[in-house]
Parts: C-alpha cells; structure tokens; sequence
C-alpha cells in the first residue's frame, strides 16, 4: 500500500472529523502517501496534517453557480485530468454523498465507500466495495470504521487528529490573553442569543481575558460588533481566511462555540474549547475525541452562562 486518496470535500465540521482517518492510516501503513480531496476555501485544513502528502482542491461550490461558463468547465476538466494522473491503491469516500461517489468514480483506483444502508444517498454502485457503518456512531468513529474497513486495519482506541498551528499576530489581535467566542453558524436554530455572549463576554474579562469573535457574512459581523459593544476589551476582526482563523485559535487560551466547524478546529488543534448545543445532539455530531473539549446543552436545552464558565474552570482556563 503505497498511495491513498481520501475524499471528504465539505463542510469544515466535517473535513475536521476526518483529521483522525489520516491519522489512523499513517500508524497502520508508516510510510503511505495520503492525498485528499476538499472544497479550495477549507484546502488549509487537511494541509496542517503531517501525514497528508497532497491535497487536490475542488471547487464544487463555485463551479455549481457557472456550470455553463467555459472557465469553469476549463476548471473541472484540469481538476480531474490531474485527479486520473495518479493511480490509487485505495481510494476512500468518507463523505456519502452523491458528489463525493462522482469524484472516487473518476479517480483511478479500488473505490471504497458506505452501502446503502450506511449513507444518505443511494450510491453503493460507484464503489468497488462497500461497509455498514453504524449510524449510532459519532461522525469522527463513522470516517474511521469506514476506513478501516476499507484498509483492514483495527483503529487505535484514542482518536488522533494530528494537527498543529503556531499562533498568528495581527495589527487588530489584543495583546495578552484572550478568548474566540464563535458566536456565529450557518443554521439560525444553532445560535445563542447575543446577551448570552454579551454576558459571557463580560465575565471572562472579568478573569483577565479579552473576547474575539470572528464572523463570515454582513448579519454576522453587525451581531458580533453589537456584543463588541457591550464587553470591555472586545474585538470583531476584520474577515478572516481559513488560514488566518487558524492561527487565531491556535493562540486563544479558551473557544466557546455554537456548533459550527470552527468550534470543532479550535477541540482539534488542542485548545480549551466548550462547545454550545442548542438545536443538534452532541452525542452525534460534538466535540470528540478531544481532552481539552467540554459539550453543553443539547436540542432544545442550552447551556447557561454559568454552566460555561463552570466548564471553562474545569478545563483550567477563565477561572
């Protein structure tokens, strides 16, 4: 086994769940070359793994908006001439959906993927072969039954997502100690409300930290400049890359953060992170794996301001 290709594209939460695979593989097979697939605006993630020798950016998202373009049919057709340069002793779909089974199809190489019963779409016909992946498993056990399986390999008990960051500076990042508050995700129902982080805010800085609290879209960064507001010592940075965000949390000495895939990066690079459920079950889709990452709440029962800080304490930060 010589050359593995793994396919799970999107979304962040997701791609981050995957880290544990490469991990995985690189213990059974030292010496293997990884290669994956991921969406261009999240390629920085699997890049900070070690084991992962190439990644080959996809564009799924943006091409979708211009399919009819003749710069963006030039793009797929590079995409998978460069996909098919390279022959695959496996090639892994971690992802289960219709748009990840069409890349492992073009890909040359013995196609793994889950059956029927297993993913969200009926796609058992683009793989070589097949396995029952639980669905009661958590997201990151799901990727690593999978490719197990697929390698015939025992998973090692501990989950592994074998990523490091330094810390970034910035002109606008507050000198000292601070906390990432990921106020912000894609899913109204996941949010908390903004006293909430206001009062939040407060409180840490009472314990000495300042709040950043990043933001992706207009509505977001009007939410995170409100509560900036109101907490003393409070920054909404300007918008940050995925790169850049990274070194961000790499630096924070907490993260509290709703569900939403930045929240699962901070657990991942080792921060004392807490994670807020409002709308999702963490038991499916939390923080995993993770020494340094607490889960609150649930679906339809969030978690108090006290209950944060209290989880803040045991984890030895904002105490």
């Amino acid at each position: 086994m010589r050359r593995i290709l793994l396919i799970k594209t999107s979304s962040l939460g997701d791609v981050v769940h995957n880290l544990p695979v490469a991990s995985d593989i690189s213990a059974a097979a030292p010496g293997v070359e990884i290669e994956w697939v991921v969406e261009e605006s999240i390629a920085a993630i699997p890049r900070l793994h070690p084991a992962v020798a190439r990644v080959l950016p996809i564009a799924i998202r943006r091409w979708r908006a211009s399919l009819l373009n003749g710069a963006t049919r030039a793009e797929i057709r590079a995409f998978l001439n460069g996909l098919r340069q390279t022959t695959y002793d496996a090639v892994i779909d971690t992802q289960g959906l219709l748009k990840s089974a069409f890349i492992a199809y073009a890909a040359r190489g013995v196609r793994y993927g889950p059956d029927l019963a297993s993913a969200r779409e009926p796609l058992s016909f683009f793989y070589d072969r097949t396995f029952k992946v639980p669905w009661t498993l958590h997201a990151v056990e799901r990727n690593r039954a999978l490719a197990a399986q697929a390698l015939g390999y025992a998973a090692p008990p501990r989950v592994d997502y074998g990523i490091a960051a330094p810390a970034a500076k910035f002109a606008w990042l507050p000198e000292g100690r601070y906390a990432v508050l990921l106020h912000a995700t894609s899913a109204r129902s996941k949010l908390w409300p903004p006293e909430k982080w206001a009062d939040l805010g407060k409180r840490i800085a009472e314990r000495g930290l300042r709040s950043v609290m990043p933001w992706g879209n207009a509505a977001e960064r009007l939410r995170a400049e409100e509560i900036a507001r109101t907490v003393p010592g409070s920054v909404a940075p300007p918008a940050l890359a995925i790169s850049d965000a990274v070194g961000v949390l790499a630096g924070a000495d907490a993260v509290v953060g709703v569900d939403t895939g930045l929240t699962h990066l901070a657990a991942a690079l080792g921060r004392p992170t807490v994670g807020v459920y409002v709308a999702t079950d963490p038991a499916a889709t939390g923080l995993y794996g993770c020494p340094r990452g607490l889960n609150l709440g649930g679906i339809g029962t969030p978690p108090t301001v006290a209950e944060v800080l209290a989880a803040l304490g045991r984890l030895g930060t904002a105490s």
